[in-house]
């Protein structure tokens, strides 16, 4: 597997990116067994073949530059308010969260998805048979890959909360964190199949970047800079760049959610007098721990065995950062 990583300093977090080839096993500084080269003929085949999108809203997942990839609660929002802030600043319109509607050349197109979860979680029979939450493999052969991870369990309890805050289904309502965490669509095994099942599809390629939230935490300049790069912007713009990193900060996305200042449902809090309800919440890296009991986090840490250890997550310490 051809995975290349920049080593964020003092710490054992990386932006993988397509460049100077590496071993594998040097990509997070994580010493890998010979079991993790996890990616066979045989499941590549399968995951391409099984993707297909057959429903109209395939024309809203394709003709993408970029697509980014996720799983919920990855911190896609965030970077999605930096690009969008860098790109419409950049090409001098007004600031959206939706730059699909801007038809300019050089405008890279970016398209977002949770593609292989939605599939599993969202939609009924009907929808998964016709792949209506797949990125079209057509797309996906033409286009660069960013693949957006997070720690597992910090996604698990942020979506946690947002389903049980911010979303109306009172039947997710009644569940404990303890029941979701175990179920099997939202729970934090179903974030280790996706996350699997994804490096296993796309990490061969050459155009193909993993970018791990808590590296962008904890360097957001540098990081932001090599996402941009992605995108072709190798040269950004210093004063628009620096301006895109200021409007995307969390206290200032807090804000401008809490006075409804975007233009989309996206950034909209369930409850203004209930902070847990903000999409933009906390984004702690290892938060994880002030919602989950003892047993839970031995639960979690336990399904993290599974995870690909390229991920760097499925370590029974902390988080590293």
């Amino acid at each position: 597997m051809d995975l290349t990583a920049q080593p964020l300093a003092g710490s054992q977090q990386a932006v993988i990116a397509p460049g100077e080839a590496i071993a594998p096993g040097k990509v997070t500084g994580f010493s890998l067994p010979e079991k993790a080269a996890r990616s066979s003929w045989w499941l590549r085949r399968y995951l391409r073949w099984t993707r297909r999108n057959f429903s109209s809203r395939a024309k809203l997942l394709s003709g993408g530059d970029v697509i980014v990839l996720s799983a919920p609660k990855s911190g896609r929002t965030w970077i999605r308010t930096f690009l969008c802030a860098y790109l419409c600043k950049r090409y001098g319109v007004e600031f959206t969260l939706q730059p699909g509607r801007y038809d300019l050349p050089g405008f890279p197109r970016v398209i977002f998805s949770h593609d292989r979860f939605e599939h599993r979680t969202k939609g009924n029979l009907w929808d998964r048979l016709r792949g209506k939450y797949l990125v079209p493999r057509k797309d996906l052969r033409r286009a660069k890959i960013v693949l957006l991870v997070r720690d597992p369990r910090d996604c698990f309890v942020s979506l946690y909360i947002q389903m049980t805050r911010r979303d109306p289904d009172a039947a997710l309502k009644e569940r404990s964190v303890s029941e979701l965490l175990r179920d099997e669509r939202f729970g934090i095994r179903g974030f280790v199949r996706v996350m699997n099942d994804w490096l296993d599809e796309f990490g061969g390629r050459s155009d193909f970047t993993v970018v791990r939230y808590e590296a962008l935490r904890a360097s957001p300049a540098e990081y932001f800079r090599q996402l941009l790069a992605v995108l072709g912007e190798t040269v950004p713009d210093a004063s628009v760049f620096q301006e895109a990193l200021d409007f995307a900060r969390f206290e200032n996305m807090q804000k401008l959610e809490a006075a409804g200042a975007f233009d989309s449902e996206i950034l909209q809090p369930g409850d203004v007098r209930d902070p847990e309800s903000f999409k933009v919440r906390r984004g702690k890296v290892g938060g994880y721990r002030d919602y989950l009991s003892a047993q839970d986090q031995e639960y979690a840490t336990e399904a993290l065995q599974d995870l690909d250890p390229r991920f760097g997550y499925n370590s029974r310490g902390t988080t590293a950062v």
